[in-house]
């Protein structure tokens, strides 16, 4: 089991939904983030005044799979969430982590079975 913590341009959150519910991940967390990358905020124009944005809007989505799952849901993310065909810094992370254990509370599964 892994947890995938995947860091993503807001604009592109309800295609990476649709995307992950056609391979059959359905379950996901999605949290409003703020934060910068290697681009450190960028200066943007209001009202013909210039000011720097130290943090960007992302969207975070947390998503525990299987590990017969890892490789397609990686693959769909990536896919959906990058702008052109090449990418560009922005686009944003993934991040995929260990999992132990995983406990439905309103249940009596756990390990894989919980997800």
């Amino acid at each position: 089991m892994k947890l995938i913590i995947a860091l993503i341009q807001p604009t592109k959150l309800q295609a990476v939904r649709e995307a992950l519910a056609r391979i059959g991940v359905e379950r996901m967390t999605v949290c409003d983030a703020h934060g910068y990358g290697r681009q450190r905020g960028q200066t943007e124009l209001y009202r013909g005044v210039e000011y720097q944005t130290n943090l960007l809007r992302k969207t975070a989505l947390e998503i525990a799979v299987n590990d017969d799952f890892l490789d397609r849901t990686l693959d769909t993310i990536v896919e959906v969430a990058r702008t052109g065909p090449e990418g560009n810094i922005g686009d944003g992370k993934i991040f995929v982590l260990p999992m132990d254990d995983a406990w439905q509370i309103g249940g009596v599964a756990h390990g894989p079975e919980a997800i």
